[in-house]
């Protein structure tokens, strides 16, 4: 009950504090607890002033012997204070905070930490913290310890959260388990106390490993609980239809055989799995997963047509209209010998929804004056791009259809097991027989224009299509992304001096939908010869035509990212480029924009990234209903195991009845990922 209370109950905090607080979803004290520090700086060296080392950090006791505010000709101020203990005195210095002249007096004791610097032949402490003494022994907050520093959002700084956290610890007593006891030995937990006290105010980096160990685990355990639960929930529905197959697999087996291209192995392995899956009385909950131009259509529209022959109809949602028309021609296109009726709604276009054995379309789809019958089967594509309201909206337009939800953005195996491990998951791993691999280059900045002249000669002699793609839309006032290509800019630099003889066309995220939609049609149309892009044309989109993708600043780009941007091109016959420029050539950023181009595999490529960079790479932004790790690592892969097994354990031999902190974590983590959406 004690981490339930509310910060108002802080002392000695103010209401702008408490507002700040708020503003970053922290209303608990034990969201305040779980706010994790990013790193830590080693105060812990205590010396005395005669006895400071050039370059060492430390912290020194003492009282103020003077105070000085110097003020510079360019304006700069500067703070000195003149510290003594008995073994001398250390000029320590600030920059800029005058305020200090207010708080530090003469004769007050005070604890400084910081950089000893060497400057005339003597030490100087350049001071990171203070902290004011009433007694030599004074326990202290943050000098002469590991410091833990905090991501400082919304104007909260370091000190202010060191000292409302450093409060709470204070008053906690030990809480009582709210884990298995079994479970904490058996995987050589600390107690969630003891993590917090250490995650915070550590006295060693080890303890900082245990706590993050237990902080991990339960944050781990929680959502793969969660999704334990939503499983075996949904195992437990039951149709009101089941799915005759023996009598329809000769006309699906002739509609394989009439396609104007062969399905690869995979392709076919995994219709085989989703019919297995379809023609049972539990409802199917199936996610596939497949590189962009991998075949994922296809094989949504074999269960598609599955549904039709059994009477029932089949709902396929879309992120964009852009994307929701190009299903809707490829299905249509696909199933032209069939007698099946294919409908299209969207926010400007709607056919007679009621004739439709199969309507695709986009949120457009979850209107409450839209409604359906005989709803068999739900296809999402791209679904985490959708929240869980939306997801869940769609498969009440049936009585507990088959749900298949798809996307192209490559998942390592972990992410997939600790975000989706309430689906039955496939995977697409091959790609059709007659596409060429995209060749990838990483191009020096000094054969740019030869790179431009080579892009004209391309579009000159084979009339292709060129995407250029920057990472931002406005020119950024930031000095770290000065340079960084903007979209705007680069438009009007590449229309008006580069490809003045080309039609050349921009599209970004800040355009009416339907403007977007005007402008990637006439491209798909030939109307012009290059697009300049932000990354929004990352997903589905399809130009067979185009067969160059230039990516201006690639290594701001997570690699998962970069891959779908190159899946943008390779959709016709001819050879396809994708060139990548980077401002930043630092050797790391070469090696892994160089790992990028000899790899095509998406799954590789994400496991590199998730290794290297972390999971929020994978997904590129915050998605809907993605869950913002606080402390856990998705690359953690034998944690993520043990956490499973855990999970096991738990669901196998313990009532969640019996635990209702359990029961209680499980409803918050619910509420905020619906939230999150």
């Amino acid at each position: 009950m004690f981490l339930e209370q509310s910060i108002e109950l802080l002392p000695r905090t103010s209401f702008l504090t408490i507002k700040r607080l708020r503003s970053i979803s922290i209303r608990t004290f034990e969201d305040l607890l779980d706010y994790i520090p990013f790193r830590y700086e080693d105060y812990s060296l205590f010396s005395k002033i005669s006895q400071l080392q050039p370059e060492e950090k430390a912290t020194v006791k003492g009282w103020i012997k003077d105070i000085k505010n110097i003020r510079t000709r360019t304006g700069l101020t500067i703070q000195k204070i003149y510290l003594t203990d008995d073994s001398g005195t250390l000029e320590s210095v600030w920059y800029n905070q005058p305020y200090l002249l207010r708080v530090l007096k003469k004769n007050m004791g005070l604890s400084l930490s910081g950089q000893v610097k060497k400057e005339a032949g003597r030490c100087v402490l350049i001071s990171q913290e203070y902290e004011i003494l009433k007694s030599p022994e004074q326990s202290t907050i943050h000098t002469g310890r590991l410091i833990p520093v905090y991501p400082e959002k919304k104007g909260l700084s370091s000190r202010t959260l060191r000292e409302k956290i450093f409060h709470v610890i204070g008053l906690m007593e030990e809480e009582k388990e709210w884990l298995p006891k079994k479970i904490v030995d058996y995987n050589h937990l600390t107690s969630q106390t003891i993590a917090y006290r250490n995650i915070h105010f550590p006295t060693n980096m080890q303890e900082v490993f245990e706590a993050k160990k237990r902080l991990a685990f339960e944050e781990l355990f929680l959502i793969q609980l969660s999704a334990a639960f939503l499983k075996k929930s949904w195992l437990g529905e039951k149709n009101d239809f089941v799915f005759e197959i023996s009598n329809h697999r000769e006309r699906l087996q002739r509609f394989v055989k009439n396609l104007p291209f062969l399905l690869t192995d995979a392709q076919s392995r995994v219709i085989d799995e989703l019919i297995q899956k379809i023609s049972g009385d539990v409802p199917m909950n199936h996610f596939l997963q497949g590189d962009v131009g991998s075949g994922k259509t296809v094989v949504a529209t074999v269960m598609a047509l599955l549904t039709y022959l059994n009477g029932y109809r089949t709902l396929f949602m879309a992120p964009t209209q852009i994307l929701a028309q190009q299903h809707y021609q490829t299905v249509s296109r696909l199933l032209i010998k069939e007698k099946v009726s294919v409908g299209l709604i969207t926010g400007g276009h709607k056919n007679d929804l009621k004739q439709n054995d199969i309507v695709i379309g986009t949120q457009a789809l979850l209107n409450k004056r839209v409604n359906f019958d005989k709803v068999g089967l739900v296809i999402i594509d791209e679904q985490h791009r959708f929240g869980v309201e939306q997801r869940a909206a769609l498969r009440l337009k049936g009585h507990y259809p088959h749900l298949l939800t798809m996307t192209a953005t490559p998942i390592p195996r972990t992410v997939a097991l600790t975000l989706y491990g309430h689906l039955d998951m496939s995977v697409i791993d091959q790609m059709p027989r007659n596409r060429l691999p995209v060749k990838t280059f990483l191009i020096d900045e000094q054969k740019r224009q030869s790179c431009y002249r080579w892009i004209k000669k391309q579009i000159s002699d084979l009339k292709t299509q060129v995407f250029i793609i920057c990472p931002l839309i406005d020119e950024s006032e930031k000095e770290t992304m000065v340079s960084v290509k903007a979209a705007k800019k680069e438009y009007d630099h590449l229309k008006n001096s580069i490809f003045p003889e080309y039609k050349v066309a921009l599209i970004h995220g800040k355009m009416k939908q339907t403007e977007k939609d005007s402008i990637m049609n006439d491209f798909k149309n030939r109307c012009f010869d290059i697009l300049v892009a932000t990354s929004l044309i990352e997903v589905g989109i399809d130009i067979p035509n185009a067969s160059i993708m230039v990516i201006e600043g690639a290594e701001r780009y997570g690699l998962s990212q970069l891959h779908q941007l190159r899946g943008r091109v390779g959709r016709g016959q001819e050879q396809s480029y994708c060139v990548l420029f980077a401002q930043n050539c630092a050797p790391d950023v070469v090696q892994r924009l160089g790992y990028f181009t000899r790899t095509i595999s998406g799954l590789e490529l994400a496991e590199y990234d998730l290794r290297k960079r972390g999971s929020g790479n994978i997904f590129g932004t915050e998605q809907h209903g993605f869950i913002n790790l606080k402390i856990a690592n998705l690359g953690d892969f034998k944690l993520i195991d043990q956490v499973k097994k855990a999970v096991d354990y738990f669901v196998n031999n313990y009532p969640l009845e019996d635990y209702p902190k359990v029961k209680s974590k499980l409803k918050i983590l619910k509420k905020n990922l619906v939230h999150n959406d």
